[in-house]
């Protein structure tokens, strides 16, 4: 397993990047990049189980390691799931197993930044080179569109 690094610097608060990332309209939005109707079944608490999943119930069985709301999020793959079927013993399903990714988001003066470290095979790396970053671009803009969204009409800034 090699660990990936990726950043995007966000112009909303940490709170508003957090809600985009996890709620579950959102996280359909900018997880599309991955797989276009990609879903997530978990209530996001630590020590939860997590089903990252295709409409075709293709995907990865996990578990929330950690979650501090709006600061970060630890997640541990345990396994694959296929037709709907958890994996955690196959030799496929057992290659995933322990691969970590980690969110962590920092704030200064109203920019967010959101890094995100994967653990993957040197099979899916040139995949998620490619599409972590498209991935995160969705973020930042559903995050940023959200926050016009919600800034008073007429406002100014000094």
């Amino acid at each position: 397993m090699r660990r990936l690094r990726f950043s995007i610097n966000i112009n909303a608060p940490k709170g508003e990047v957090w809600r985009a990332m996890l709620d579950d309209a959102t996280y359909r939005q900018w997880t599309s990049a991955f797989q276009e109707g990609s879903y997530a079944v978990t209530d996001w608490k630590q020590g939860s189980k997590a089903l990252f999943l295709t409409p075709a119930g293709e995907g990865m069985v996990s578990r929330i390691e950690a979650h501090r709301p709006n600061e970060f999020l630890s997640i541990k793959h345990l396994g694959t799931v296929k037709n709907g079927i958890e994996d955690t013993e196959s030799e496929e399903g057992k290659s995933w197993a322990g691969a970590v990714e980690n969110y962590e988001l920092r704030e200064k003066d109203g920019t967010s930044t959101l890094t995100v470290e994967m653990d993957v095979s040197d099979e899916y790396r040139a995949y998620f080179e490619e599409t972590w970053p498209k991935a995160l671009g969705k973020l930042k803009d559903i995050s940023e569109k959200q926050r016009r969204s919600e800034s008073p009409k007429g406002r100014r800034s000094a």
